[in-house]
């Protein structure tokens, strides 16, 4: 090895004149990083818009001052709801959306269907027969009108006419017990005067009900009369149903 050769391979020996450090690859990011956050850009916008690592990004800009907030403490706060006023509003959307698609999947009913869902509903909602309390009778209660009226028809579709039902509210005596049976009668199709004396739960003050907007209208109880038979095809038909449910397995 040459003197020459050996100095230039010295790395305590300067360069020769004329020659230039080469240059780092990661020069012009840093350099636009610090460009960026002079404009008042965050860290985040930075690394999105150089894809680079946060960590390079406050390494490069550390010394330069910290930018002004963009928005006042009202403006950030007003930004945020709006956003989440349309996200819950884009979510509500989905959700009737869904359950619009579900809704018209159902189509029309067959009388068998209607029986099979009848059957169900009665035995989420409606009374049942106990060994030690005889109760072979169809005695139903719910407070919502859709799953009153699929009840309803369901009677109709066993052949109970209206005159055999009896009729009866059950709700707060703080609520307006003749509206309430005005609604129901009008749902049932039938006369007002035929309900029975309305049950009256006591209200207590301390107690915080949610069940006191406008709507509420208690629970309505129908009695089918002469229904022995009835219930006893229920609740062998309620049997079969969980039979032919568990033979899928």
């Amino acid at each position: 090895m040459t003197a020459e050769t050996s100095r230039h391979a010295d790395p305590a020996v300067p360069p020769k004149a004329g020659r230039t450090k080469r240059p780092n690859a990661k020069d012009d990011l840093r350099a636009r990083a610090r460009e960026l956050r002079l404009q008042g850009w965050t860290y985040d916008r930075i690394q999105t818009e150089l894809d680079c690592s946060k960590s390079s990004i406050s390494l490069w800009v550390r010394d330069l001052p910290k930018p002004a907030p963009r928005y006042t403490e009202e403006e950030r706060l007003a930004r945020m709801n709006a956003g989440l006023a349309r996200l819950r509003a884009a979510r509500d959307e989905e959700r009737q959306e869904t359950k619009r698609l579900a809704k018209e999947s159902v189509g029309a009913l067959s009388d068998r269907e209607l029986f099979v869902a009848g059957v169900a509903l009665y035995w989420a909602e409606g009374t049942k027969d106990k060994t030690y309390c005889r109760r072979e009778s169809l005695q139903f209660v719910n407070s919502d009108p859709n799953v009153v009226a699929v009840y309803l028809r369901w009677l109709d579709l066993l052949g109970v006419t209206r005159d055999r039902l009896r009729f009866r509210v059950s709700i707060h005596e703080s609520a307006d017990v003749a509206e309430a049976e005005r609604f129901w009668a009008e749902l049932a199709g039938v006369d007002r005067a035929t309900f029975r004396r309305a049950t009256l739960k006591r209200h207590t003050p301390r107690t915080s009900r949610k069940n006191v907007s406008e709507g509420y209208r208690g629970c309505l109880v129908v009695y089918v009369a002469r229904s022995a038979e009835l219930y006893r095809r229920m609740e062998g038909a309620w049997y079969g149903i969980v039979e032919a449910a568990r033979a899928q397995d």
